[in-house]
């Protein structure tokens, strides 16, 4: 089987982090984002991905031959000249996806922000009993108005797809995992098109569109609160499914995932909900909640930090506060007894005094 995953946008509700690599290459506990989606795909019999890219291609076929090498999977960068939406990079890539048109085949179309269980080899077997063109992951929410919502029959086909509706019409959002019979792809034209507000519409109209209710946790991890959101989900996922890659001890409390690179010295409490990277220092005294701190970055003695990222390479001072969704991107030097509340840093900078105005970046 084929899969095409939807790499190309520019990031910008992750930023600053996006800033300094493609978010696709953005760890997310301690691998990158592409890669949680790919090991998944290679479980269920995946042999060919193809990844729709445009922003920073350089980063993405770096790391699009170390997944190769390491998953032992062919692995396609189809680029953009021209942004082509959700659907537009299917057509593109139709040669792959489809390389005897005169064979029926199947394949997965990803958006690359989705981090879940991620319910391949259930959904070969739902398209399969269906024989409708496509299958689209279904997931509920509290809060389904900033999504594409869809209504379903008994049956489960799609009777109707509404992307971010007004009013409410369903629980019940697109969970952005696809697979599709490759008559599809006649549907779809090499142009920029949407494929949530003009494909599936009339896909749901024909008949053509069924729907699979994901079984647990789900999170878009596209923007920083989502990603610490993410995190605590994930977290919990591995609580129960590989207990032993979290780590245990008078200093952790909860689930705590922590690259055996890093060094976390004496005094510290750690947890819950925290990752630390590769190569990561955290020096004594120091308490973090609730974050993630990316590799190379050192975190001063008797510091605080709470629901907050830390990017890469940053050094923390001493005794600095941290809290209140932070986000600092690569190589932030923070000066001892700083004391930031929900601000954004952008990378490179030197910060040396406290900034509690919610909502600032500091440039």
């Amino acid at each position: 089987m084929k899969a095409l995953i939807l790499v190309g946008g520019y990031g910008t509700r992750l930023r600053p982090l996006t800033f300094s690599c493609p978010k696709p290459c953005v760890e997310f506990a301690n691998k990158p984002i592409l890669e949680h989606q790919l090991a998944a795909l290679v479980k269920v019999g995946v042999t060919d991905v193809v990844l729709a890219i445009a922003y920073q291609p350089e980063a993405m076929h770096e790391l699009q031959s170390k997944l190769s090498a390491k998953y032992n999977i062919n692995i396609i960068c189809s680029q953009e000249t021209t942004p082509l939406g959700t659907a537009g990079p299917i057509a593109a890539a139709r040669h792959i996806l489809q390389p005897n048109p005169d064979e029926k085949t199947y394949f997965f179309v990803l958006n690359s922000d989705v981090i879940c269980d991620y319910p391949f080899q259930e959904m070969i077997d739902f398209h399969k009993a269906h024989g409708k063109q496509g299958t689209l992951v279904v997931t509920p929410v509290d809060d389904p108005s900033k999504y594409g919502v869809v209504v379903s029959s008994e049956q489960h086909e799609i009777l109707s797809f509404v992307e971010k509706p007004k009013k409410f019409i369903s629980n019940k959002i697109n969970a952005g995992l696809y697979l599709f019979t490759s008559t599809v792809l006649d549907r779809i034209e090499n142009k920029p098109t949407s494929i949530e507000r003009e494909i599936f519409p009339i896909m749901a109209k024909d008949r053509e569109l069924c729907s699979l209710t994901l079984k647990g946790f789900w999170m878009d991890i596209g923007q920083p609160k989502d990603f610490l959101a993410g995190l605590e989900l994930y977290l919990n996922f591995l609580s129960t499914k590989s207990p032993e890659s979290l780590i245990k001890g008078s200093k952790y409390l909860g689930d705590v995932l922590i690259d055996e690179s890093a060094i976390i010295e004496d005094g510290c409490l750690i947890g819950p909900n925290v990752c630390i990277g590769p190569g990561v220092k955290i020096e004594s005294g120091t308490r973090i909640a609730s974050s993630v701190i990316l590799a190379g970055s050192t975190i001063g003695a008797h510091s605080w930090i709470r629901g907050s990222i830390i990017g890469w390479r940053c050094r923390i001072g001493r005794w600095v506060r941290i809290e209140g969704l932070t986000v600092l991107g690569e190589n932030v030097q923070v000066k001892d007894e700083v004391c930031f509340n929900e601000i954004i840093v952008l990378p490179h900078k030197e910060v040396k005094e406290s900034e509690m105005v919610k909502g600032k970046i500091l440039l």
